[in-house]
């Protein structure tokens, strides 16, 4: 296999060009419109921020991109999937609210938002994972997986499970049902919290699988019964179910790979990851650290593995940031995102990408 091709451009903009329109030449140039997306539904996966964290991208980027795709014949679509844990995007309602309140609409982008697994994070499609050494079937969201064509639009930055949070990461993690995501943070189910429960009751109307009853007046999961759907964490109005995380970062990483892979196989696909405010941690968090590295420039591709990589290397040939997370920590790994969190290796996720198929890690970076 050969190299695959990474187009690059950085953040430096003039009176002819601002960056919204380098994006725009930077797909186009990548060769976004050899996909035909002639009256196709097209996902465009993002993350909208969960309130009060400044690191997520701006709506603009996100309408460059929507335009495009209009303007290549397509119906484009912003769209995430629910999250695991509690915080402003744990069911749709929610999840659309943090979307407004970070700019995310649809006079602000040119196309509407779609939560992809459903009001409560349940509406999945079961989807074969060829070759999955962890995962058979993944549960994605079923939007997602409606879509004609798909499009990655990632914040590259720091992750403290993963090491970075990329192309991979935004689809495999980001498209995962709350099923899927608890399938790849959790090798358990779920449990309760009793300091938190309140014994309403919600969580067993809810159950399909009759594996909750109360006990003292508390909620109790039966795991030989349990299925872990998730449904449970979406609808306690106490947030006292909580899911488990006993999965090692190295096979969390694989998890997203096959995950990955359940998404792009089988449809045209294409990625663009902007490597700007690289903040140590991911955008789930309700804040943000200082970057660990100045802005480095947007980047596009048809393989999201050599993306990732290439991501990855540009990042760690930059200086440190004084007074970051990473100056403090120091850098004495050759590698920013294991000094950042040390029990991390973003490498496993990508030689498991590799071994799926999914792309190639050894890229050529064309400059624009």
């Amino acid at each position: 296999m050969g190299k695959s091709k990474v187009y690059f451009t950085n953040m430096h903009a003039t009176i002819k060009e601002n960056l919204p329109q380098k994006l725009r030449r930077l797909i186009k140039t990548a060769g976004i419109g050899q996909i035909d997306f002639d009256r196709k539904f097209t996902a465009i996966k993002i993350h909208f921020g969960e309130p009060g964290n400044l690191a997520y991208l701006r709506p603009n980027y996100a309408k460059t991109v929507a335009d495009v795709v209009k303007e290549l014949g397509g119906k484009p679509f912003l769209t995430d999937c629910n999250t695991l844990y509690v915080g402003g995007r744990k069911n749709a309602l929610d999840h659309l609210s943090s979307a407004y309140v970070n700019g995310f609409s649809l006079l602000s982008t040119g196309c509407h938002i779609i939560i992809a697994d459903g009001l409560k994070g349940t509406d999945e499609a079961l989807v074969p994972v060829k070759n999955g050494e962890y995962v058979k079937e993944a549960k994605i969201g079923q939007a997602v997986m409606d879509a004609d064509v798909f499009i990655s639009l990632s914040h590259f930055k720091g992750h403290e499970s993963t090491g970075f949070g990329g192309t991979l990461k935004n689809i495999g993690m980001g498209c995962g049902s709350r099923a899927g995501k608890m399938e790849m943070h959790s090798s358990g189910k779920p449990h309760v919290s009793h300091s938190k429960c309140v014994g309403c009751g919600t969580c067993i109307k809810n159950c399909a699988h009759d594996a909750i009853t109360l006990k003292d007046h508390k909620a109790t999961i039966d795991h030989n019964k349990c299925v872990g759907c998730g449904r449970c964490i979406g609808v306690c109005p106490m947030d006292a179910v909580q899911p488990a995380s006993d999965e090692s970062n190295d096979i969390l990483n694989k998890k997203i790979a096959e995950y990955s892979a359940a998404v792009l196989y089988g449809r045209p696909n294409f990625h663009i990851s902007l490597v700007i405010d690289v903040s140590p941690y991911c955008d789930c968090h309700s804040e943000n650290d200082i970057p660990i590295v100045p802005d480095v420039g947007m980047f596009a591709s048809f393989d999201p593995v050599a993306l990732d990589v290439a991501c990855a290397d540009a990042v760690n040939r930059q200086s440190v940031i004084k007074g970051s997370i990473l100056e403090k920590n120091g850098h004495k790994h050759q590698d920013y995102f294991t000094d950042v969190s040390p029990e991390t290796n973003w490498r496993v996720a990508i030689d498991h990408a590799v071994k799926l198929n999914l792309g190639n890690k050894e890229y050529e970076l064309i400059t624009i």
